[in-house]
């Protein structure tokens, strides 16, 4: 075992997942400002600031999509690098990371081509109307340069928290952020950009998050270091990572498709107001559940690493205090949006009439949330112990056989179309957690005895 992951393996779990947790849950949360402070900023620009909000919400799946890449490579290589390291294999972790960085680069560049020659259509494609879709185009034409600072940003980031140093990784989001919210009404505002404003405030500050990231990588305070011979593409390392990572692609890029289908069909009930309503219940829902991702980002070092050194008392530890800590977080958001829908959706429009309107669907979007710690913490402790197949399989249950057919069947069965749209989520949500809880009673009790059994047979 290496000694600068022991303390993964000694320090008391409960102290351990709150000191690696804390950072991971900030930098969501930081993180989501990216996007955030746009909208806020977008939605209160004079005049058109309700139809360039929705322009820009349209933006939204593109965004989600290029994220899902990332999460591609980065979800499943930083726990396999992770469980190498638990097994005592540095080179094996270094070998992951530096072939990781090579496949994010050249996904990058190709999803910048695509994007910089096909961006309208697949606008109009996501929900564009004749109103919005200049809108859209002005912001992704931009966006779209700043694909790999994006893609790196996210993807190389989780291998600095993956190896328990979560304040650095917290940094890194920080710093982005900070030079966002900066640049933003500079932009924005000062320079009369508008929404081409927002769009390179957020490409400059991750790319200068992306020069954090990298420089920490290349230097001597890591662990695993990015060396110029793992920098080879060997598909024999990196097809169990792809594997892995399968499951938060899926869980990320069917947000795209979820949420075209969303505003095709919201469109056609409710036209252009549900549609921008749309766009600020899905910025509250990606709010709420980032800190439960950061959870989750937190544990998996400590699970990651000591399943690996073949510890399931502390897995066990550690995954059950996940748990309790997800679900608690949930009950209480869901208690602030149940009791305050007005001002959690005011934070994103000064429209009385979209503000009206949002604020009526969102306790009904969000209503299964109470119970969505344990879909979330669930699904993320399969990817950390290498489960793969349970993992995509959560995943595809959740939106493509659940969600989706439930945007277009509900409308069938209730009178209000528009409001049985947004329904569609709660009822799907609702429907996943059970599926999830059942298979991960079975499949998680499956993986500690295969461990205790090795681990006894060693003694």
């Amino acid at each position: 075992m290496q000694n600068e992951n022991r303390f993964l393996a000694t320090e008391p779990v409960g102290k351990l997942l709150f000191k690696l947790a804390l950072p991971a849950v900030a930098a969501q949360l930081i993180n989501m400002l990216y996007n955030i402070v746009d909208r806020i900023y977008i939605g209160h620009m004079a005049g058109d600031g309700d139809l360039a909000l929705t322009g820009v919400g349209i933006c939204l799946p593109i965004i989600l999509f290029i994220s899902a890449f990332a999460y591609l490579i980065s979800a499943g290589g930083a726990p396999r690098a992770s469980i190498a390291m638990g097994q005592g294999n540095r080179e094996l972790s270094e070998k992951i990371l530096g072939g990781c960085l090579t496949l994010q680069i050249i996904i990058s560049l190709m999803i910048t081509a695509v994007l910089l020659l096909w961006n309208r259509e697949l606008l109009l494609a996501f929900g564009g109307s004749e109103n919005t879709i200049e809108y859209a185009v002005d912001y992704m034409n931009i966006y779209a340069v700043g694909t790999i600072f994006v893609q790196l940003t996210l993807g190389m980031n989780a291998y600095i928290s993956a190896q328990g140093f979560a304040k650095t990784s917290m940094y890194t989001v920080l710093i982005g952020a900070i030079c966002n919210i900066i640049l933003d009404p500079i932009f924005i505002f000062g320079l009369g950009m508008g929404v081409r404003g927002a769009a390179l405030a957020t490409v400059i500050s991750q790319g200068i998050s992306c020069c954090w990231v990298m420089a920490f990588l290349l230097g001597k305070k890591t662990v695993w270091r990015v060396r110029r011979e793992n920098l080879r593409l060997s598909w024999k390392l990196l097809a169990p990572c792809l594997a892995l990572g399968l499951s938060p692609f899926i869980m990320q890029a069917s947000e795209s498709v979820v949420f075209v289908c969303f505003n095709a069909s919201l469109l056609k009930y409710g036209g252009d107001v549900a549609v921008g309503a749309m766009t600020i219940l899905t910025s509250v829902m990606q709010f709420a559940l980032l800190p439960l991702q950061g959870l989750g980002q937190g544990a998996q070092p400590i699970t990651s690493f000591n399943y690996g050194a073949r510890n399931h008392q502390r897995v066990k530890a550690a995954v059950s205090l996940l748990l309790k800590v997800s679900v608690a977080y949930a009950v209480v958001l869901w208690l602030l949006i149940l009791f305050f829908p007005a001002g959690v959706a005011g934070m994103f429009t000064p429209d009385q009439e979209l503000l009206a309107f949002a604020s009526r669907v969102l306790p009904i979007y969000c209503g299964a949330i109470v119970i969505f710690g344990i879909q979330t913490a669930c699904q993320l402790t399969f990817v950390a112990i290498g489960f793969a197949g349970s993992s995509i399989l959560v995943a595809i249950m959740r939106k493509f056989v659940l969600l989706l057919p439930l945007i277009y069947l509900m409308p069938r069965l209730m009178e209000d179309q528009t409001l049985a749209v947004y329904a569609a989520e709660p009822v799907a949500d609702v429907l996943a957690v059970l599926f999830t809880a059942i298979l991960f009673a079975v499949q998680f009790r499956r993986a500690l005895h295969e461990i205790k059994d090795s681990d006894e047979g060693s003694v």
